[in-house]
């Protein structure tokens, strides 16, 4: 296997890509860099009608002549173990490379199957190829989401980070809140958002459980807050919040998702 190819193009986003960078080009107009450029973001992975402003608001908090590797934590929906994928991937828009020299570095295992199908880290690197065309990437996905599991992945990533100097940023892939009343989803979500704007990760994943929040990705996000503490982030905020429901119009079962970015 030399390229991952995409699996979920006209579904999750166009395959076309004239439709796709058209889409992106206006999910993209109303975004304003950050005061200070984030270590990491959080950003959602749904279908691009429904989440891909938040997405792009997400990255765009990052200066578009960003050059260095996204490292793209997302969890796994099937139940795969965490890996790391080391081959080029495809986009309606073209290739984005593997950086190979962090991959080596991660120490984690590289298994390409696993990857093949998951649409949590896919749906990222189109707004990577459009935005940033001259970035690498480092597919991480997230098996067991546990706090010491977390704590293990951000290890690896600040590990690596220290052994090959790279400018990095670190991306965590997580819709929040699944098919709940809309009310429901803002309560539940800002809260367990909130500690996050401390770095307080132990926190988090107290009002996660507390609540009972069906974020799918809450190990991504621990393990991207806790690499990005050891790079000297000391703050977070929330760029921008939406749900499915803003677009669909039906507020009974709405996802939420997040844009946040670690500083």
């Amino acid at each position: 296997m030399n390229m991952r190819t995409c699996a979920v193009a006209g579904m999750f986003y166009p395959s076309d890509p004239s439709h796709l960078e058209q889409l992106l080009e206006k999910f993209f107009s109303s975004v304003r860099p950050e005061e200070k450029t984030p270590l990491g973001i959080v950003s959602p992975h749904a279908g691009y009608i429904y989440s891909g402003q938040v997405t792009a608001h997400a990255f765009g908090a990052i200066p578009a002549d960003f050059s260095g590797t996204f490292i793209v934590i997302g969890p796994s929906h099937r139940g795969y173990l965490t890996s790391v994928s080391s081959i080029p991937w495809e986009t309606p828009l073209g290739v984005v490379d593997p950086d190979e020299e962090f991959i080596s570095a991660l120490d984690l295992e590289v298994d390409e199957l696993s990857h093949r199908d998951e649409h949590s880290i896919e749906v990222q690197i189109p707004f990577i190829k459009y935005r940033f065309p001259r970035a690498r990437i480092v597919p991480v996905m997230m098996g067991q989401q546990d706090f010491p599991s977390a704590e293990r992945l951000a290890d690896h990533i600040s590990a690596a980070i220290h052994q090959t100097k790279r400018d990095v940023r670190i991306v965590a892939s997580s819709d929040f809140s699944h098919y709940v009343t809309e009310k429901k989803a803002k309560d539940d979500d800002l809260y367990a958002i909130e500690p996050l704007k401390t770095l307080d990760v132990k926190e988090f994943y107290r009002r996660i459980g507390e609540r009972g929040v069906t974020a799918c990705g809450y190990g991504p996000i621990a393990a991207m807050v806790m690499a990005c503490i050891n790079l000297g982030a000391t703050t977070a905020h929330l760029i921008r919040y939406a749900t499915s429901g803003d677009v669909t119009g039906d507020t009974r079962e709405v996802v939420g998702y997040a844009g946040i970015a670690v500083i």
